[in-house]
């Protein structure tokens, strides 16, 4: 397989990519949502997390733990309106349960091409 279509090529999987995006989303959201102090720093902590591990998904695309960790901050995500307390704020409710969701299924989209990228460097250990 040629590196132009090996699936360990870094910066390349649109699953991280969308990831990114959506943790930086998280991130910015506060700006046009009514949101508490607490509300602000749970959507800023998360997508940080979020738009962080997306990054080093993308620059370690064989490192399968990463897609993990999006799947748990997914969860993380969607289930913060509970835990947190603000599921009397429609907005930030609703922007929690979407971005949380669409990080868990793209974590979970992207564990097949992680999977293949780390068997393909287990012989260049």
């Amino acid at each position: 397989m040629s590196d132009m279509t090996s699936p360990a090529r870094a910066w390349t999987r649109w699953q991280d990519w969308v990831e990114v995006v959506l943790g930086v989303v998280a991130v910015l959201s506060p700006l046009w949502l009514d949101t508490t102090n607490t509300v602000t720093w749970t959507l800023i902590v998360l997508g940080a997390l979020i738009a962080l591990d997306g990054l080093f998904s993308l620059a370690m695309p064989g490192v399968v733990y990463g897609e993990y960790v999006q799947v748990v901050l997914g969860v993380l995500l969607f289930i913060s309106p509970w835990v947190m307390g603000f599921t009397d704020m429609a907005g930030a409710m609703w922007s929690s349960f979407i971005i949380g969701a669409l990080t868990l299924i793209m974590g979970l989209a992207a564990l097949p091409a992680a999977n293949t990228a780390h068997r393909g460097m287990a012989g260049q250990h």
